[in-house]
Parts: structure tokens; C-alpha cells; sequence
């Protein structure tokens, strides 16, 4: 059964979508079944993936890689960040040439997870 804010991902057109209602027991588009995606937590690679969350003035700053940023190019970027905590989810969607990080009117103590959807490497989170 899907579960609230859980992430799927159509391997055939692409299609990336979170649970927003429970209760199917799968989601299928293009006539297969969608894939569930677990975050990664760890990064092996040069590229950064692992959001990144700092307290600023205004709430917190979330940063895909934290001493060294993420492409943002074209063909690899962060489409989204995401914060969430108990009761809200704060997203915001990037587009390639953007800084990958983003700003969200949120105390760090509230934060449940961070997490970030890599167009190539997938979902990541903190």
C-alpha cells in the first residue's frame, strides 16, 4: 500500500510523484507498475547529493553538497528540494543555472527530513 509522501518513479516517460493520499496498493503509469524510491543517505562519488541543512535568520538554508555544490546543468540537475516536517512539506523546484539550494520558513528542530530528487542520481535526503 502507498504510503503518505512516498516518492515513485515511472522508469518508462519519467514521471516522478509523491503520495499526497493513502490507500492503493500501487501506482502504475504507462501500464506498469511505478517504483517506490528509498533515498539514498550516502555519497560515493565527487558529486554531492546529500541535502545539506543550515540555520539562517529567516529559518533554514538547505544545500545539495555541502563543501561542494551540485551541477546545475542541462542535461544534470536538482529538480527539487524538500523539507518536511510533521504536519507540512516545503518544496521547492529548481530548474538547470539555479543555485542548488533553497530557503524555507522553518525552525531546524522541526525538520523531520531533508531530501532532493537528482535528475540522473535520483532521491537523496538528510
Amino acid at each position: 500500500m502507498v504510503k503518505l509522501r512516498d516518492i515513485y518513479y515511472c522508469s518508462i516517460c519519467g514521471n516522478v510523484v509523491e503520495i499526497l493520499n493513502e490507500g492503493q496498493p500501487a501506482l502504475v503509469c504507462c501500464g506498469e507498475e511505478m517504483e517506490l524510491l528509498d533515498p539514498k543517505t550516502e555519497d560515493s562519488t565527487t558529486e554531492k547529493h546529500v541535502p545539506y541543512i543550515e540555520e539562517i535568520a529567516s529559518g533554514v538554508l538547505v544545500k545539495v553538497g555541502q563543501n561542494q555544490e551540485h551541477p546545475m546543468l542541462e542535461k544534470h540537475f536538482i529538480k527539487f528540494i524538500e523539507v518536511l516536517t510533521a504536519d507540512k512539506v516545503y518544496r521547492a523546484e529548481l530548474k538547470p543555472g539555479d543555485l542548488p539550494q533553497a530557503e524555507f520558513p522553518v525552525k531546524k528542530s522541526e525538520i523531520k527530513m531533508a531530501r532532493e530528487w537528482c535528475n540522473i542520481h535520483g532521491l537523496w535526503k538528510s
